[in-house]
């Protein structure tokens, strides 16, 4: 096993296999196999993961085009990967709705440091998928969700071995992401408990008069999970 939780995660990503997509239109999105954004996730990871501590993971829906799409590390954009986490990089400085929301919430906890020392984004799918040129969701289609079970399945079990604290999973998403997540908690013993908060996407699309109350959302739902874990 690689020394450091950044070591694993890197590893966990270049050895990823890509699924095979037989739904019509839906193309796979895998960021890592590009040079420049390996690069920029290598930074970041060795510069808050180079530790062998387990942390804290949420779990996203999968890499969208603009924040892990792009930059390699989930619900971060290239402003916020350099402005936020001290990464300069020479990507063109788009916002990402999630990758803003999310780093409110970071900075209500105290910061990236803080943050990343205790949790871990992760994702349902690992891959990403894109249709028409939009984001695509792996449970968008019933075809696709029933034909990447296997590869879902077998993520989250890699992914917990990177350094997954087996207490108590946070869940971005209310509705669909949660569901899937809770029925293949339930039939694999993945983590003790579950929390679910509203995914970054939704509040900004539809909640964004309430940005400051979901801000809170977030930071309670995040002290709850350091709470559940002894």
């Amino acid at each position: 096993m690689a020394s450091t939780f950044a070591d694993r995660v890197l590893a966990f990503h270049r050895d990823l296999p890509i699924p095979r997509i037989r739904v019509r239109g839906v193309k796979t999105l895998d960021p890592y196999r590009d040079p420049a954004t390996r690069e920029y996730a290598g930074r970041f990871y060795r510069k808050y993961y180079s530790d062998s501590d387990s942390r804290i993971f949420v779990f996203g829906i999968n890499p969208g085009r603009f924040g892990a799409g792009t930059t390699g590390v989930p619900f971060t954009d290239p402003i916020r990967l350099q402005e936020e986490c001290g990464i300069e990089n020479a990507l063109a400085k788009k916002p990402e709705l999630s990758s803003v929301f999310i780093y409110d919430a970071i900075d209500r906890w105290g910061g990236p440091e803080a943050f990343y020392r205790t949790f871990f984004f992760a994702a349902v799918s690992p891959v990403g998928f894109v249709k028409d040129g939009k984001n695509f969701n792996y449970y968008d289609d019933t075809r696709l969700l029933q034909s990447l079970q296997g590869f879902i399945v077998d993520s989250l079990r890699k992914q917990i071995e990177l350094g997954a604290r087996r207490e108590v999973a946070m869940v971005l998403g209310t509705g669909r992401n949660r569901l899937v997540f809770e029925r293949l908690n339930a039939e694999h013993g993945f983590f003790g408990r579950v929390r679910v908060v509203e995914h970054p996407r939704f509040i900004m699309q539809y909640r964004r008069k309430r940005l400051a109350e979901y801000v809170e959302r977030y930071y309670e739902g995040f002290t709850q999970v350091v709470g559940d874990c002894p």
